[in-house]
């Protein structure tokens, strides 16, 4: 008799406990996996723009404002990526609270505008961590010290990745940690860690470079020996392909910057993406 009305109070918890998740969307996949990791159990994640899908570019759907108006906290980049989502948000009629995962970061600029990729940085990766932890913990209170220890577990394991990164590239020949990708996502990457990128697309994978621009990249390619070309998993690879054909420098592979892969891909969460991007760069560059 007990066993069975311990099976009922269980299946009756059960539904119960998935109704008391927090509804949480998230703007693109990067965010969408802090959010889970620290989430855990305790949230329901949407992610508007999904795996290999450019946030830059995103046209927003009619089930996107369906499912912010459900939402409890909305999780957003900031830093001008998601250009798209403030009108969303309101027409949804969400009173979502909106949360910027950038904040208290110090933006690097391109021009005047803000570099919105942030995330390249691990460190940066780890004020995000941070933000959302704070958020999650405001917006449900009885899972706060939850939120709290899956955070301090996920910042311990991106300390671990940022060493990882440092020891890689130091294994780099300082002449050789030069490389050419699609656009401009890796700036906050090459301020910490030392790799110079070089873009003929801007910030935005929106832009199209003129044939100037390209013919001073390859030139720049040839004039300083610049010993690779990488394509991006959001991006279309004629660009790239081109000039590595009129330069000789090698394609190292694809480098995963504005959206992580499927689960079947090299990098369906944040930390594989870094590990997956440093192995790419230090294979193509340290020899």
């Amino acid at each position: 008799m007990r066993l069975i009305l311990l099976c009922v109070l269980l299946l009756a918890a059960s539904p119960l406990r998935a109704a008391e998740r927090l509804n949480v969307v998230a703007s693109f996949s990067i965010l969408g996996d802090f959010v889970r990791t620290i989430g855990g159990d305790r949230v329901n994640v949407t992610t508007l723009v999904g795996p290999d899908s450019d946030v830059h570019v995103y046209t927003p759907a009619p089930s996107d404002a369906k499912r912010i108006a459900d939402a409890k906290l909305v999780v957003v980049n900031g830093l001008g990526l998601e250009g798209w989502l403030p009108r969303l948000v309101q027409s949804s009629g969400s009173k979502a609270t909106v949360v910027t995962a950038s904040a208290g970061i110090t933006p690097l600029k391109l021009g005047s505008a803000p570099d919105p990729h942030a995330w390249q940085s691990v460190p940066n990766a780890k004020v995000y961590a941070t933000d959302i932890a704070n958020a999650l913990a405001v917006a449900a209170p009885d899972d706060a010290d939850f939120f709290r220890a899956q955070a301090k577990a996920y910042l311990e394991r991106l300390e671990t990745l940022d060493r990882e990164v440092r020891e890689a590239v130091a294994k780099i020949p300082p002449d050789r940690r030069k490389v050419i990708s699609t656009h401009d996502a890796f700036g906050y990457f090459s301020a910490e860690y030392g790799i110079q990128f070089i873009a003929p697309l801007g910030v935005s994978t929106e832009t199209e470079p003129s044939a100037r621009d390209i013919a001073a990249i390859i030139g720049q390619i040839k004039a300083q020996k610049i010993p690779a070309v990488f394509l991006e998993n959001i991006s279309d690879d004629r660009l790239i392909r081109r000039i590595a054909a009129e330069t000789g420098s090698k394609v190292g592979g694809t480098l995963i910057s504005d959206g992580l892969t499927g689960e079947k891909g090299p990098a369906p969460t944040y930390i594989d993406m870094v590990r997956h991007n440093i192995k790419a760069l230090t294979s193509a560059l340290d020899h």
